[in-house]
């Protein structure tokens, strides 16, 4: 029998989160802190939830319009003009079934095969695998510790070539908590412009920004015809499991991807829709609460990583703090798994994010702050068990 696999298939790398993850499901879970899988600790504000809920007890199950609930497309458009000042008409609005989704089909959208697109690196796992299904060619963008993991105009420069189409990027940073404001983002529009790039900003995080406001790059004067911004509920509203993002994009581009969306996904989940009209009108509080205890834990987790000796930069984004570990001697992934089965405590190689996070690891601090104390002392155990 011929191998039936596709050739793309066949090479990209599985998930390395999903890697250590299954290694988690191995071992005793009422004695592993994981830090590992990026994810609120919160349930969903009931009020969401019970939009939901009520939703389906009146027999709202079919599938929505392709685009999405038109009163979510007109609270969304609403909500992104306030919040973020990116003037997107319900027309330039898709609600996908995550980001995930949304990333998907942003890339199907505008790559061509052999298209260059440059990576902000480290980033999340699926955008480099993504493109290289899109048949386009993945071009690592190194963003450095030293430059608290932003894109600088130099580090840009370098990247372009002639055949380059594409910037992504993603602020608040996954995972390294990375966050570009106004001047940072203006520093790189001109280049973006001046090479006649399109940018693809996947803000999933915004609402976590503990420093000021989170800046749409959609914002920035010459960037909002050139850019597709990916944003959505799961992060903010403790949502993951609701599968609910969405896509927003000049008229031309939003409705190349709407065509994809339409093939692959039809509609996102409806219950989901209702939930997240109710989660823009009356959730903004138990957001607010969620994001203070988020910042709380933030400053805990990240001084006891500094005192033990792993440094650390202050994230100013996301959930996640991403220390260097290489005053240790051990390779990341080394680190990950003799933590693991020696203190149980689940992170994430750096190197599973990019060439840029070799020699750190991904920790995510969206856990308790009696299992973040406890994870801290245990990292503290195993880094001295070294020296």
């Amino acid at each position: 029998m011929r191998n039936f696999v596709s050739k793309i298939a066949a090479e990209i790398p599985p998930s390395g989160i999903r890697k250590f993850f299954d290694l988690v499901l191995t071992m005793d879970n009422d004695k592993v802190i994981s830090l590992g899988v990026g994810e609120p600790d919160f349930d969903t504000p009931w009020n969401v939830s019970k939009a939901a809920i009520t939703s389906i007890e009146k027999g709202m199950t079919m599938y929505t319009s392709n685009r999405g609930l038109p009163d979510l497309c007109s609270a969304l458009s609403k909500d992104l003009e306030k919040r973020y000042n990116t003037p997107y008409s319900p027309n330039e609005i898709i609600v996908t079934t995550g980001v995930s989704e949304g990333f998907d089909i942003a890339v199907r959208a505008v790559v061509n095969p052999g298209d260059e697109v440059i990576v902000v690196d480290p980033c999340f796992v699926s955008y480099k695998s993504e493109v290289l299904m899109a048949g386009g060619k993945p071009v690592s963008l190194p963003c450095d510790a030293k430059d608290q993991f932003k894109v600088t105009p130099d580090a840009l420069m370098e990247k372009i070539t002639p055949n380059s189409k594409t910037l992504i990027i993603n602020f608040p940073n996954n995972p390294t908590g990375g966050v570009m404001g106004r001047d940072d983002l203006k520093a790189i529009a001109d280049i973006i412009i001046d090479h006649d790039l399109l940018l693809i900003s996947d803000e999933v995080y915004s609402e976590l920004t503990y420093e000021g406001s989170h800046v749409s790059a959609a914002s920035i004067d010459g960037l909002w015809d050139r850019t597709i911004t990916l944003n959505g509920f799961s992060k903010a509203y403790a949502m993951t499991g609701w599968r609910l993002g969405y896509l927003c994009a000049p008229k031309e581009i939003c409705d190349a991807a709407l065509k994809i969306h339409q093939y692959v996904m039809m509609s996102a989940p409806t219950a989901s829709q209702f939930a997240a009209i109710e989660a823009l009108k009356n959730a903004e509080d138990s957001k607010n609460e969620m994001v203070a205890e988020y910042r709380i834990r933030r400053n805990l987790f990240v001084k006891g990583l500094n005192d033990i000796g792993l440094p650390c930069h202050l994230p100013k984004g996301a959930f996640y703090a991403f220390p260097s570990i290489e005053g240790t001697g051990l390779s990341d992934e080394e680190f990950a798994e003799r933590l693991l089965t020696e203190q149980q405590v689940a992170v994430v190689p750096g190197s599973a994010f990019g060439e840029s996070g070799v020699g750190h690891i991904r920790t995510c601090y969206a856990v308790d702050r009696t299992k973040l104390t406890e994870a801290v002392r245990r990292i503290g155990v195993f880094v001295e068990s070294l020296s």
